[in-house]
């Protein structure tokens, strides 16, 4: 599926979209819901974050985790349909140096939780560490507001 948007505000409102689809889709998995965010500085990996997180329900404002790798958001939003998902945790790799970092952090727990969703902006950059279900989203830049946004 491939997405154009015109301004931060679509960005937002396709992953307000997305997210129940994505629910939907991964309603029997075992482990975490895991969304891969790639692409550029600057393409709406953190805009998109905030849009999905706001459809969840997460009352807490999203923001890159640059400095800290992870921040962890409670869930409220309990009408997704077949959403059992309690935890949002939103990760940046982008100034990761050693991925054994996320390991250190927890992260391979998180990701074996079906209650969690894990978002990981520059997951590119972890791509070997990620499970195989992963849903790989690309960002790209076609003007200075225009985004295209691509699910593999």
């Amino acid at each position: 599926m491939k997405f154009k948007t015109n301004n931060p505000v679509e960005t937002r409102e396709l992953a307000k979209k997305l997210v129940q689809i994505f629910v939907q889709s991964e309603k029997n998995r075992k482990n975490a819901l895991v969304v891969s965010l790639e692409g550029e500085l600057g393409t709406g990996k953190t805009t998109f974050t905030q849009g999905l997180a706001k459809a969840l329900g997460v009352e807490s404002w999203i923001k890159s985790p640059t400095f800290i790798l992870m921040r962890e958001h409670i869930i409220q939003n309990k009408k997704l349909k077949n959403n059992n998902l309690s935890r949002l945790y939103h990760v940046d790799c982008y100034r990761l140096t050693k991925p054994e970092a996320l390991i250190e952090i927890g992260l391979k727990d998180i990701l074996k939780d079906p209650q969690n969703i894990v978002l990981i902006e520059w997951g590119e950059k972890i791509a070997k560490f990620l499970p195989q279900n992963t849903i790989r989203i690309k960002f790209k830049h076609l003007s200075h507001d225009q985004r295209e946004i691509k699910i593999l």
